[in-house]
């Protein structure tokens, strides 16, 4: 195929998504007014799950934060004429875009895989296929535990007993969305790691030698996806973040037999 051919090929790939998006966004648009409330503003209801589950832990674990339902039911407000409506627009689209996402990465495959060699093609449909699986588990480890805990803590905040907490409702879906896309690109690391392992950029001894710094590292990154200070946010973060890593070192390349036979060999007493 000329270069015009491939252009050609790719507007009707990109048709062919722009269609879908809409489409699903039209059903958003139907049913988005009926799960608005019990899905997206879950979070500002005692009854979510996660509250409810942190609650009934702390039966059998004492040291868990309050999470009693008790009075726990905030209320948003609406302070520009056109935020319900562009929320209600925006929502919809994303509705489409996630609900498409498996037929994008299906589109995007079948463009460029006729120009890789089989063993390059294989490599890449692993790739679209895991990182596709490790952005909604991303997704929803932000939707079920890192929102919630860091928007229950911040709305329960008091600086003084005379100011009282009031959430705009932009602001809460900026954060809403913000957490959540943050989670599921964070959930990739092992798809980059993987990537740079079949380049030969890195193999397992790099996760062996840097096992602490990933400790330290993933307490940071905890620290500044939750604003929070209270060390339970801190640690229920940190335990994904971490565990992305040890995934990532079950999945790179091993070392090359050189390097393996230089790191058995034992160290020179000057």
């Amino acid at each position: 195929m000329s270069f015009w051919d491939h252009l050609e090929e790719f507007r009707w790939t990109l048709i062919r998504i722009i269609i879908a998006v809409v489409a699903f966004s039209v059903v958003g648009f139907i049913i988005i007014p009926k799960i608005f409330e019990s899905m997206i503003l879950a979070a500002t209801s005692s009854d979510f799950i996660t509250y409810r589950f942190f609650e009934k832990g702390k039966e059998y674990i004492p040291f868990l934060p309050d999470f009693s339902a008790d009075a726990f039911n905030v209320e948003m407000l609406n302070i520009n004429m056109t935020t319900q409506f562009m929320t209600y627009i925006s929502t919809s689209m994303m509705f489409g875009v996630l609900c498409t996402l498996p037929y994008i990465l299906y589109e995007l495959w079948h463009f460029i895989s006729p120009a890789l060699y089989e063993n390059e093609a294989k490599g890449i449909k692993t790739a679209f296929g895991f990182g596709g699986i490790m952005f909604v588990i991303g997704c929803m480890v932000g939707y079920f535990v890192v929102f919630p805990l860091i928007f229950r803590f911040l709305i329960t905040f008091d600086l003084s007993e005379s100011i009282e907490n009031m959430i705009s409702l932009d602001s809460y879906m900026n954060n809403f969305y913000t957490l959540i896309l943050i989670m599921g690109l964070v959930f990739e690391l092992p798809l980059v790691f993987w990537l740079l392992s079949k380049l030969g950029l890195i193999y397992r001894s790099f996760f062996r030698k840097f096992r602490r710094h990933a400790v330290v590292g993933s307490l940071l990154a905890a620290a500044l996806i939750t604003p929070s200070g209270d060390p339970f946010s801190l640690f229920v973060v940190t335990i994904p973040i971490y565990m992305l890593w040890e995934i990532s070192a079950f999945m790179v390349k091993k070392d090359p037999p050189a390097e393996q036979e230089d790191n058995n060999l034992p160290a020179v007493v000057e």
